[in-house]
Protein backbone atom coordinates (compact mmCIF):
# COMPACT_ATOMS: atom_id res chain seq x y z
CA UNK A 1 0.00 0.00 0.00
CA UNK A 2 2.89 2.35 0.75
CA UNK A 3 4.39 1.62 -2.67
CA UNK A 4 0.98 2.25 -4.25
CA UNK A 5 0.69 5.60 -2.45
CA UNK A 6 4.11 6.62 -3.69
CA UNK A 7 3.20 5.69 -7.25
CA UNK A 8 -0.13 7.54 -6.98
CA UNK A 9 1.75 10.67 -5.98
CA UNK A 10 3.80 10.52 -9.20
CA UNK A 11 1.03 9.78 -11.70
CA UNK A 12 0.24 12.33 -14.43
CA UNK A 13 -2.52 14.22 -12.64
CA UNK A 14 -2.84 16.75 -9.85
CA UNK A 15 -2.70 15.08 -6.42
CA UNK A 16 -6.17 13.95 -5.38
CA UNK A 17 -7.67 14.66 -8.79
CA UNK A 18 -9.15 11.15 -9.04
CA UNK A 19 -10.79 11.44 -5.63
CA UNK A 20 -11.99 8.15 -4.14
CA UNK A 21 -10.45 6.20 -7.02
CA UNK A 22 -7.03 6.95 -5.58
CA UNK A 23 -7.95 5.66 -2.13
CA UNK A 24 -9.62 2.61 -3.62
CA UNK A 25 -6.59 1.78 -5.74
CA UNK A 26 -4.30 1.88 -2.73
CA UNK A 27 -6.64 -0.34 -0.75
CA UNK A 28 -6.81 -2.79 -3.66
CA UNK A 29 -3.01 -2.86 -3.72
CA UNK A 30 -3.13 -4.01 -0.11
CA UNK A 31 -5.78 -6.65 -0.78
CA UNK A 32 -3.94 -8.19 -3.73
CA UNK A 33 -0.41 -7.65 -2.41
CA UNK A 34 0.93 -5.67 -5.37
CA UNK A 35 1.34 -1.95 -6.12
CA UNK A 36 -0.24 -2.62 -9.53
CA UNK A 37 -3.41 -4.60 -8.72
CA UNK A 38 -5.21 -6.23 -11.64
CA UNK A 39 -8.49 -7.76 -10.40
CA UNK A 40 -10.23 -9.78 -13.09
CA UNK A 41 -13.35 -11.90 -12.52
CA UNK A 42 -16.46 -10.70 -10.71
CA UNK A 43 -18.88 -13.09 -9.01
CA UNK A 44 -22.10 -12.48 -7.08
CA UNK A 45 -23.37 -15.27 -4.84
CA UNK A 46 -27.05 -14.81 -3.99
CA UNK A 47 -27.89 -16.62 -0.75
CA UNK A 48 -31.63 -17.21 -0.37
CA UNK A 49 -33.28 -17.95 2.95
CA UNK A 50 -36.65 -17.54 4.57
CA UNK A 51 -37.41 -16.02 7.97
CA UNK A 52 -39.90 -17.16 10.58
CA UNK A 53 -40.49 -13.55 11.53
CA UNK A 54 -42.33 -13.11 8.22
CA UNK A 55 -45.33 -14.56 10.08
CA UNK A 56 -45.49 -11.27 12.01
CA UNK A 57 -46.55 -9.35 8.89
CA UNK A 58 -43.43 -7.22 8.55
CA UNK A 59 -43.17 -7.37 4.74
CA UNK A 60 -45.25 -6.10 1.84
CA UNK A 61 -44.86 -9.46 0.11
CA UNK A 62 -45.67 -13.05 1.11
CA UNK A 63 -42.93 -15.52 2.01
CA UNK A 64 -43.60 -17.53 -1.16
CA UNK A 65 -41.82 -14.78 -3.11
CA UNK A 66 -38.44 -16.05 -1.87
CA UNK A 67 -38.78 -19.41 -3.64
CA UNK A 68 -40.29 -17.75 -6.72
CA UNK A 69 -37.34 -15.38 -6.97
CA UNK A 70 -34.87 -18.26 -6.69
CA UNK A 71 -36.60 -19.68 -9.75
CA UNK A 72 -36.26 -16.32 -11.45
CA UNK A 73 -32.52 -16.18 -10.68
CA UNK A 74 -32.12 -19.56 -12.40
CA UNK A 75 -34.60 -19.11 -15.26
CA UNK A 76 -33.44 -19.37 -18.84
CA UNK A 77 -34.26 -16.16 -20.73
CA UNK A 78 -33.49 -14.89 -24.24
CA UNK A 79 -30.86 -12.60 -22.72
CA UNK A 80 -29.17 -15.41 -20.80
CA UNK A 81 -29.46 -17.20 -17.45
CA UNK A 82 -31.74 -15.49 -14.95
CA UNK A 83 -34.51 -12.93 -15.22
CA UNK A 84 -33.92 -10.91 -12.04
CA UNK A 85 -32.27 -7.52 -11.68
CA UNK A 86 -29.02 -9.02 -10.43
CA UNK A 87 -28.85 -11.26 -13.52
CA UNK A 88 -29.33 -8.34 -15.91
CA UNK A 89 -26.81 -6.18 -14.07
CA UNK A 90 -24.32 -9.04 -13.89
CA UNK A 91 -24.57 -9.63 -17.63
CA UNK A 92 -23.92 -5.93 -18.24
CA UNK A 93 -20.57 -6.09 -16.43
CA UNK A 94 -19.61 -9.68 -17.23
CA UNK A 95 -20.13 -11.02 -13.71
CA UNK A 96 -20.93 -14.62 -12.85
CA UNK A 97 -24.07 -15.32 -10.75
CA UNK A 98 -24.28 -18.18 -8.26
CA UNK A 99 -27.41 -19.05 -6.24
CA UNK A 100 -27.23 -20.71 -2.84
CA UNK A 101 -30.23 -22.23 -1.05
CA UNK A 102 -29.47 -21.21 2.53
CA UNK A 103 -32.88 -22.24 3.84
CA UNK A 104 -35.80 -21.48 1.55
CA UNK A 105 -39.17 -22.60 2.95
CA UNK A 106 -40.13 -24.56 -0.17
CA UNK A 107 -39.08 -27.54 -2.23
CA UNK A 108 -36.75 -26.20 -4.90
CA UNK A 109 -36.34 -28.19 -8.11
CA UNK A 110 -32.89 -29.42 -9.00
CA UNK A 111 -30.84 -27.06 -11.12
CA UNK A 112 -27.15 -27.29 -12.02
CA UNK A 113 -26.57 -23.69 -10.94
CA UNK A 114 -28.26 -24.10 -7.53
CA UNK A 115 -25.95 -24.71 -4.57
CA UNK A 116 -27.85 -26.55 -1.84
CA UNK A 117 -26.85 -25.70 1.73
CA UNK A 118 -30.14 -25.53 3.68
CA UNK A 119 -30.25 -27.08 7.13
CA UNK A 120 -33.85 -26.00 7.80
CA UNK A 121 -36.68 -24.53 5.67
CA UNK A 122 -36.36 -21.03 7.07
CA UNK A 123 -35.30 -19.56 10.39
CA UNK A 124 -37.43 -19.46 13.51
CA UNK A 125 -39.49 -16.41 14.48
CA UNK A 126 -36.92 -14.10 16.05
CA UNK A 127 -39.64 -12.09 17.81
CA UNK A 128 -40.41 -15.16 19.93
CA UNK A 129 -37.15 -17.16 20.04
CA UNK A 130 -33.67 -17.35 18.59
CA UNK A 131 -33.73 -17.50 14.81
CA UNK A 132 -31.06 -20.20 14.58
CA UNK A 133 -28.96 -22.42 16.77
CA UNK A 134 -25.28 -21.67 16.98
CA UNK A 135 -24.53 -24.98 15.27
CA UNK A 136 -26.83 -24.16 12.34
CA UNK A 137 -25.22 -20.75 12.08
CA UNK A 138 -21.75 -22.26 11.82
CA UNK A 139 -22.96 -24.72 9.17
CA UNK A 140 -24.20 -21.88 6.98
CA UNK A 141 -21.04 -19.85 7.52
CA UNK A 142 -19.04 -22.83 6.26
CA UNK A 143 -21.45 -23.30 3.33
CA UNK A 144 -20.99 -19.67 2.34
CA UNK A 145 -17.22 -20.10 2.58
CA UNK A 146 -17.40 -23.14 0.29
CA UNK A 147 -19.45 -21.17 -2.24
CA UNK A 148 -16.87 -18.38 -2.15
CA UNK A 149 -14.06 -20.86 -2.78
CA UNK A 150 -15.99 -22.22 -5.76
CA UNK A 151 -16.35 -18.73 -7.25
CA UNK A 152 -12.73 -17.83 -6.58
CA UNK A 153 -11.49 -21.10 -8.06
CA UNK A 154 -13.46 -20.15 -11.18
CA UNK A 155 -11.62 -16.84 -11.44
CA UNK A 156 -13.38 -14.32 -9.20
CA UNK A 157 -11.16 -11.61 -7.73
CA UNK A 158 -14.09 -9.35 -6.74
CA UNK A 159 -16.74 -11.18 -4.72
CA UNK A 160 -20.23 -9.79 -4.14
CA UNK A 161 -22.29 -11.52 -1.43
CA UNK A 162 -25.98 -11.09 -2.20
CA UNK A 163 -29.24 -12.17 -0.60
CA UNK A 164 -32.90 -12.89 -1.12
CA UNK A 165 -35.36 -13.53 1.68
CA UNK A 166 -38.69 -12.03 2.60
CA UNK A 167 -38.42 -10.31 6.01
CA UNK A 168 -34.62 -10.30 6.00
CA UNK A 169 -34.44 -6.55 6.63
CA UNK A 170 -36.23 -7.22 9.93
CA UNK A 171 -33.49 -9.68 10.89
CA UNK A 172 -30.79 -7.28 9.69
CA UNK A 173 -32.35 -4.44 11.71
CA UNK A 174 -32.42 -6.50 14.89
CA UNK A 175 -28.87 -7.74 14.40
CA UNK A 176 -27.55 -4.25 13.61
CA UNK A 177 -29.31 -2.76 16.63
CA UNK A 178 -27.80 -5.40 18.90
CA UNK A 179 -24.25 -5.11 17.59
CA UNK A 180 -24.24 -1.29 17.53
CA UNK A 181 -26.24 -0.87 20.76
CA UNK A 182 -28.92 1.18 19.01
CA UNK A 183 -32.69 1.38 19.41
CA UNK A 184 -34.89 -0.46 16.92
CA UNK A 185 -36.24 2.79 15.49
CA UNK A 186 -32.75 3.99 14.61
CA UNK A 187 -32.07 1.13 12.21
CA UNK A 188 -35.44 -0.23 11.04
CA UNK A 189 -36.55 0.82 7.57
CA UNK A 190 -39.24 0.09 5.01
CA UNK A 191 -37.62 -2.98 3.46
CA UNK A 192 -39.88 -4.02 0.59
CA UNK A 193 -41.62 -0.65 0.77
CA UNK A 194 -44.09 -1.07 3.63
CA UNK A 195 -46.48 1.72 4.61
CA UNK A 196 -46.21 3.79 7.79
CA UNK A 197 -48.43 1.49 9.85
CA UNK A 198 -46.46 -1.59 8.88
CA UNK A 199 -43.16 0.20 9.51
CA UNK A 200 -44.36 1.05 13.01
CA UNK A 201 -45.36 -2.57 13.56
CA UNK A 202 -42.05 -3.81 12.14
CA UNK A 203 -40.17 -1.57 14.57
CA UNK A 204 -42.18 -3.03 17.48
CA UNK A 205 -41.30 -6.54 16.29
CA UNK A 206 -37.61 -5.66 16.29
CA UNK A 207 -37.97 -4.04 19.71
CA UNK A 208 -39.60 -7.19 21.06
CA UNK A 209 -36.84 -9.36 19.58
CA UNK A 210 -34.18 -7.26 21.28
CA UNK A 211 -36.12 -7.30 24.56
CA UNK A 212 -35.85 -11.09 24.73
CA UNK A 213 -32.19 -10.51 25.62
CA UNK A 214 -31.24 -13.70 23.83
CA UNK A 215 -27.79 -12.44 22.90
CA UNK A 216 -25.10 -9.88 23.67
CA UNK A 217 -23.19 -7.43 21.52
CA UNK A 218 -19.89 -8.88 22.76
CA UNK A 219 -20.82 -12.30 21.35
CA UNK A 220 -21.24 -11.57 17.63
CA UNK A 221 -21.74 -15.19 16.62
CA UNK A 222 -24.41 -15.58 19.30
CA UNK A 223 -26.09 -12.37 18.14
CA UNK A 224 -26.14 -13.67 14.56
CA UNK A 225 -27.73 -16.94 15.68
CA UNK A 226 -30.26 -15.14 17.85
CA UNK A 227 -31.35 -12.33 15.53
CA UNK A 228 -30.03 -13.07 12.04
CA UNK A 229 -30.88 -15.50 9.30
CA UNK A 230 -29.37 -18.35 7.35
CA UNK A 231 -28.51 -16.24 4.32
CA UNK A 232 -26.82 -13.66 6.54
CA UNK A 233 -24.66 -16.42 8.03
CA UNK A 234 -23.82 -17.66 4.53
CA UNK A 235 -22.77 -14.17 3.41
CA UNK A 236 -20.54 -13.89 6.48
CA UNK A 237 -18.80 -17.09 5.39
CA UNK A 238 -18.32 -15.70 1.89
CA UNK A 239 -16.71 -12.55 3.28
CA UNK A 240 -14.36 -14.35 5.65
CA UNK A 241 -13.28 -16.88 3.01
CA UNK A 242 -12.68 -14.23 0.37
CA UNK A 243 -10.52 -12.23 2.76
CA UNK A 244 -8.58 -15.36 3.75
CA UNK A 245 -7.80 -15.90 0.05
CA UNK A 246 -6.90 -12.21 -0.46
CA UNK A 247 -9.83 -11.24 -2.62
CA UNK A 248 -11.88 -8.03 -2.44
CA UNK A 249 -15.41 -8.19 -1.02
CA UNK A 250 -18.02 -5.70 -2.24
CA UNK A 251 -20.67 -5.09 0.44
CA UNK A 252 -23.94 -4.31 -1.31
CA UNK A 253 -26.54 -3.00 1.13
CA UNK A 254 -28.18 -3.23 4.52
CA UNK A 255 -28.60 -6.98 4.90
CA UNK A 256 -25.06 -7.55 3.64
CA UNK A 257 -23.92 -4.84 6.04
CA UNK A 258 -25.30 -6.77 9.00
CA UNK A 259 -23.16 -9.75 7.98
CA UNK A 260 -20.13 -7.48 7.64
CA UNK A 261 -20.68 -6.12 11.17
CA UNK A 262 -20.56 -9.66 12.54
CA UNK A 263 -17.48 -10.43 10.46
CA UNK A 264 -15.49 -7.40 11.60
CA UNK A 265 -16.47 -8.07 15.22
CA UNK A 266 -15.14 -11.61 14.86
CA UNK A 267 -12.07 -10.76 12.76
CA UNK A 268 -11.20 -7.03 12.73
CA UNK A 269 -8.72 -7.46 9.84
CA UNK A 270 -11.68 -8.33 7.58
CA UNK A 271 -12.46 -4.62 7.28
CA UNK A 272 -9.44 -4.07 5.04
CA UNK A 273 -10.94 -6.40 2.43
CA UNK A 274 -14.41 -4.80 2.44
CA UNK A 275 -15.53 -2.19 -0.09
CA UNK A 276 -18.92 -0.53 0.27
CA UNK A 277 -21.03 -0.30 -2.88
CA UNK A 278 -23.69 2.39 -2.67
CA UNK A 279 -25.56 3.94 0.21
CA UNK A 280 -28.87 2.11 0.17
CA UNK A 281 -32.25 3.51 1.13
CA UNK A 282 -32.58 1.48 4.36
CA UNK A 283 -32.55 3.57 7.54
CA UNK A 284 -29.73 1.76 9.30
CA UNK A 285 -27.24 1.58 6.46
CA UNK A 286 -25.46 4.82 7.35
CA UNK A 287 -24.90 3.55 10.89
CA UNK A 288 -23.45 0.31 9.54
CA UNK A 289 -21.05 2.07 7.18
CA UNK A 290 -19.96 4.46 9.92
CA UNK A 291 -19.22 1.55 12.25
CA UNK A 292 -17.34 -0.26 9.47
CA UNK A 293 -15.49 2.95 8.50
CA UNK A 294 -16.42 2.44 4.85
CA UNK A 295 -17.28 5.13 2.28
CA UNK A 296 -20.08 4.33 -0.20
CA UNK A 297 -19.28 4.73 -3.88
CA UNK A 298 -22.66 6.09 -4.97
CA UNK A 299 -26.17 6.91 -3.80
CA UNK A 300 -28.81 5.74 -6.26
CA UNK A 301 -31.69 5.05 -3.87
CA UNK A 302 -31.26 1.28 -4.27
CA UNK A 303 -33.02 -1.04 -1.81
CA UNK A 304 -33.45 -4.22 -3.80
CA UNK A 305 -30.76 -6.45 -2.39
CA UNK A 306 -29.66 -9.49 -4.42
CA UNK A 307 -26.16 -8.02 -4.55
CA UNK A 308 -27.39 -5.66 -7.25
CA UNK A 309 -25.57 -2.58 -6.00
CA UNK A 310 -22.42 -4.61 -5.44
CA UNK A 311 -22.39 -5.69 -9.06
CA UNK A 312 -22.67 -2.03 -10.13
CA UNK A 313 -19.67 -1.16 -7.96
CA UNK A 314 -17.38 -3.77 -9.48
CA UNK A 315 -16.44 -1.73 -12.60
CA UNK A 316 -15.56 1.22 -10.37
CA UNK A 317 -13.09 -0.90 -8.41
CA UNK A 318 -11.62 -2.31 -11.60
CA UNK A 319 -11.26 1.21 -12.99
CA UNK A 320 -9.56 2.39 -9.81
CA UNK A 321 -7.03 -0.44 -10.10
CA UNK A 322 -6.47 0.38 -13.78
CA UNK A 323 -5.48 3.96 -12.99
CA UNK A 324 -2.78 2.80 -10.59
CA UNK A 325 -1.61 0.03 -12.90
CA UNK A 326 -1.74 1.68 -16.33
CA UNK A 327 -1.29 5.43 -15.89
CA UNK A 328 2.23 6.71 -16.41
CA UNK A 329 4.17 8.75 -13.90
CA UNK A 330 5.42 12.22 -14.80
CA UNK A 331 8.88 10.74 -15.29
CA UNK A 332 7.68 7.86 -17.47
CA UNK A 333 5.58 10.12 -19.68
CA UNK A 334 8.16 12.91 -19.91
CA UNK A 335 5.58 15.40 -18.66
CA UNK A 336 6.91 18.35 -16.64
CA UNK A 337 5.34 19.02 -13.28
CA UNK A 338 6.12 15.95 -11.24
CA UNK A 339 7.25 16.87 -7.78
CA UNK A 340 6.13 20.52 -8.12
Amino acid sequence: MQAARQRQARLTKPPGALGQLETLSVRLAGVFGTPRPDPQGVAVIVAAGDHGVAAEGVSAFPQAVTAAMVGNFLLSTPAGPGGAAVNALARSVGAQVYVLDAGVAAELPDHPALIRAAVRPGSRNLRRESAMTREETVQLILAGAAAARRAIDAGADLLVPGEMGIANTTAASALTARLLNLEAGQVTGRGTGVDDATLSHKTRVVTDALARNGSRADDPLGALADLGGYEIAAMLGMMLQAAALRRAVIVDGFVEGSAALVGVALAPELRGFLFAAGLCAETGHRAQLAALKLEPLFELGLRLGEGSGGVLAAPILKAAAATLREMLTFEEAGVPGGGE
